[in-house]
């Protein structure tokens, strides 16, 4: 029984870390699975992103990102672009857990 229950926790915590968002920054366009404009104000943005400083926390895709440092641990690999015609999307960063959110839904699957 106690196995069983170990199991099923290991389970549950492999779940919500691989559905993570967990970004890897590139420095190549091509690789990019989504170019980004970083925004200074927010009402531009189509996401508001909080930074987590564990992977743990960023969960879903509600603008909770923990970057990572290997290409093949992310969930997404972002190009972050200097011109906002350039992007898939526009992000604006909070320090606020509870901001991030998208505010442009339409482009939400980018990040899917």
């Amino acid at each position: 029984m106690k196995k069983l229950l170990i199991i099923c926790v290991l389970f549950l915590l492999g779940a919500v870390a691989a559905n993570a968002q967990a970004v890897y920054k590139t420095s190549s366009k091509s690789d990019a699975n989504v170019k980004v404009y970083v925004t200074s104000t927010k009402s531009e943005a189509d996401l508001v992103v909080y930074e987590c400083s564990s992977k743990s926390e960023a969960s879903g895709n509600q603008g909770y990102w923990y970057f990572v440092s290997s290409a093949s641990d992310a969930r997404k690999k972002v190009y972050f672009t200097d011109t906002k015609s350039d992007a898939d999307i526009v992000i604006y960063y909070t320090r606020t857990k509870s901001e991030a959110c998208w505010q442009n839904r339409s482009k939400s699957g980018k990040m899917d």
